[in-house]
Protein backbone atom coordinates (compact mmCIF):
# COMPACT_ATOMS: atom_id res chain seq x y z
CA UNK A 1 0.00 0.00 0.00
CA UNK A 2 1.47 3.33 -1.08
CA UNK A 3 -0.66 5.59 1.12
CA UNK A 4 -2.72 8.64 0.40
CA UNK A 5 -1.39 11.36 -1.92
CA UNK A 6 -1.78 14.86 -0.45
CA UNK A 7 -3.25 17.68 -2.49
CA UNK A 8 -6.46 19.49 -3.30
CA UNK A 9 -8.57 17.69 -5.87
CA UNK A 10 -11.61 18.84 -7.80
CA UNK A 11 -14.53 16.49 -8.40
CA UNK A 12 -16.43 17.21 -11.61
CA UNK A 13 -19.93 15.91 -12.40
CA UNK A 14 -20.50 16.53 -16.13
CA UNK A 15 -24.09 16.98 -17.27
CA UNK A 16 -25.63 18.13 -20.53
CA UNK A 17 -26.72 21.53 -19.11
CA UNK A 18 -24.65 21.97 -15.95
CA UNK A 19 -21.37 20.78 -14.45
CA UNK A 20 -21.10 20.34 -10.70
CA UNK A 21 -17.72 21.07 -9.15
CA UNK A 22 -16.55 20.11 -5.66
CA UNK A 23 -13.18 20.35 -3.94
CA UNK A 24 -11.41 18.69 -1.06
CA UNK A 25 -8.88 19.94 1.45
CA UNK A 26 -5.17 19.09 0.91
CA UNK A 27 -5.45 16.14 3.32
CA UNK A 28 -8.42 14.69 1.42
CA UNK A 29 -10.58 14.55 4.52
CA UNK A 30 -13.71 16.23 3.24
CA UNK A 31 -15.23 17.04 -0.15
CA UNK A 32 -17.30 20.24 -0.25
CA UNK A 33 -19.47 21.85 -2.95
CA UNK A 34 -17.76 24.58 -4.94
CA UNK A 35 -19.73 25.75 -7.96
CA UNK A 36 -22.20 24.84 -10.69
CA UNK A 37 -20.79 25.74 -14.09
CA UNK A 38 -23.13 26.23 -17.05
CA UNK A 39 -22.23 23.75 -19.80
CA UNK A 40 -20.98 25.51 -22.90
CA UNK A 41 -17.95 26.91 -24.67
CA UNK A 42 -16.48 28.48 -21.53
CA UNK A 43 -17.02 25.58 -19.14
CA UNK A 44 -13.55 23.99 -19.47
CA UNK A 45 -11.98 27.43 -19.05
CA UNK A 46 -13.98 28.07 -15.87
CA UNK A 47 -12.96 24.71 -14.39
CA UNK A 48 -9.30 25.48 -15.19
CA UNK A 49 -9.73 28.84 -13.38
CA UNK A 50 -11.09 27.00 -10.33
CA UNK A 51 -8.25 24.45 -10.50
CA UNK A 52 -5.73 27.30 -10.57
CA UNK A 53 -7.47 29.26 -7.80
CA UNK A 54 -7.49 26.24 -5.47
CA UNK A 55 -4.12 24.88 -6.69
CA UNK A 56 -5.71 21.51 -7.52
CA UNK A 57 -3.22 18.70 -7.99
CA UNK A 58 -5.76 16.51 -9.82
CA UNK A 59 -9.16 16.69 -11.50
CA UNK A 60 -11.58 13.78 -11.04
CA UNK A 61 -14.32 13.55 -13.65
CA UNK A 62 -17.31 11.32 -12.99
CA UNK A 63 -17.82 8.49 -15.47
CA UNK A 64 -21.55 7.68 -15.67
CA UNK A 65 -21.59 3.99 -16.59
CA UNK A 66 -24.93 2.20 -16.57
CA UNK A 67 -25.68 -0.23 -13.74
CA UNK A 68 -24.13 -3.10 -15.74
CA UNK A 69 -20.90 -1.09 -16.06
CA UNK A 70 -21.46 -0.33 -19.75
CA UNK A 71 -20.97 2.92 -21.64
CA UNK A 72 -23.90 5.18 -22.52
CA UNK A 73 -24.15 8.45 -24.48
CA UNK A 74 -23.43 10.26 -21.20
CA UNK A 75 -20.30 8.13 -20.69
CA UNK A 76 -18.97 9.12 -24.13
CA UNK A 77 -19.73 12.78 -23.35
CA UNK A 78 -17.88 12.59 -20.00
CA UNK A 79 -14.86 10.89 -21.62
CA UNK A 80 -14.67 13.58 -24.33
CA UNK A 81 -15.02 16.34 -21.72
CA UNK A 82 -12.27 14.76 -19.57
CA UNK A 83 -9.92 14.51 -22.57
CA UNK A 84 -10.54 18.17 -23.42
CA UNK A 85 -9.93 19.12 -19.79
CA UNK A 86 -6.69 17.10 -19.65
CA UNK A 87 -5.44 18.73 -22.86
CA UNK A 88 -6.40 22.29 -21.91
CA UNK A 89 -5.46 22.20 -18.22
CA UNK A 90 -2.14 20.36 -18.31
CA UNK A 91 -3.17 18.81 -14.96
CA UNK A 92 -3.70 15.12 -14.22
CA UNK A 93 -7.29 14.08 -14.92
CA UNK A 94 -8.85 10.78 -13.83
CA UNK A 95 -12.19 9.24 -14.74
CA UNK A 96 -13.96 7.75 -11.71
CA UNK A 97 -17.06 5.55 -11.64
CA UNK A 98 -19.96 7.69 -10.46
CA UNK A 99 -22.88 5.37 -11.11
CA UNK A 100 -24.84 6.39 -8.04
CA UNK A 101 -23.57 9.91 -7.32
CA UNK A 102 -26.58 11.79 -8.75
CA UNK A 103 -29.01 9.33 -7.15
CA UNK A 104 -27.18 9.73 -3.82
CA UNK A 105 -27.19 13.51 -4.21
CA UNK A 106 -30.96 13.63 -4.82
CA UNK A 107 -31.54 11.32 -1.83
CA UNK A 108 -29.36 13.46 0.45
CA UNK A 109 -31.14 16.64 -0.60
CA UNK A 110 -34.54 15.00 -0.19
CA UNK A 111 -33.54 13.75 3.27
CA UNK A 112 -32.57 17.33 4.18
CA UNK A 113 -36.11 18.47 3.33
CA UNK A 114 -35.42 20.09 -0.04
CA UNK A 115 -37.78 19.55 -2.97
CA UNK A 116 -36.39 18.39 -6.30
CA UNK A 117 -37.21 21.81 -7.78
CA UNK A 118 -35.40 23.75 -5.02
CA UNK A 119 -32.44 21.37 -5.31
CA UNK A 120 -31.90 21.76 -9.05
CA UNK A 121 -29.33 24.54 -8.68
CA UNK A 122 -27.12 22.56 -6.28
CA UNK A 123 -27.73 18.89 -7.08
CA UNK A 124 -24.82 18.91 -9.56
CA UNK A 125 -22.46 20.22 -6.87
CA UNK A 126 -23.70 17.61 -4.41
CA UNK A 127 -23.20 14.87 -7.02
CA UNK A 128 -19.63 16.16 -7.50
CA UNK A 129 -19.13 16.01 -3.71
CA UNK A 130 -20.37 12.40 -3.65
CA UNK A 131 -18.09 11.25 -6.49
CA UNK A 132 -15.07 13.08 -5.04
CA UNK A 133 -15.65 11.73 -1.51
CA UNK A 134 -16.03 8.19 -2.88
CA UNK A 135 -12.76 8.56 -4.81
CA UNK A 136 -10.94 9.88 -1.72
CA UNK A 137 -12.30 7.02 0.38
CA UNK A 138 -11.22 4.43 -2.23
CA UNK A 139 -7.69 5.85 -2.28
CA UNK A 140 -7.49 5.89 1.52
CA UNK A 141 -8.68 2.29 1.82
CA UNK A 142 -6.64 0.81 -1.06
CA UNK A 143 -3.62 3.11 -1.26
CA UNK A 144 -4.27 3.50 -5.00
CA UNK A 145 -5.90 6.43 -6.82
CA UNK A 146 -9.51 5.80 -7.85
CA UNK A 147 -10.43 5.53 -11.50
CA UNK A 148 -8.18 5.67 -14.53
CA UNK A 149 -5.92 8.41 -15.89
CA UNK A 150 -7.03 10.37 -18.95
CA UNK A 151 -4.31 11.08 -21.49
CA UNK A 152 -4.46 14.51 -23.13
CA UNK A 153 -5.94 14.40 -26.64
CA UNK A 154 -3.31 14.08 -29.36
CA UNK A 155 -2.95 16.97 -31.79
CA UNK A 156 -3.75 15.89 -35.37
CA UNK A 157 -0.59 15.52 -37.48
Amino acid sequence: MTGFRRGVRLGIDVGRARIGVARCDPDGLLATPLETVARGEGSIGRIIELATEYDASELLVGLPLNMRGEDTASTTDAREFAEGLATASGRPVRLVDERLSTVSAHAALRDSGRSQRSSRSIVDQVAAVVLLQQALDVEKSTGRPAGSPVPPAQEPA
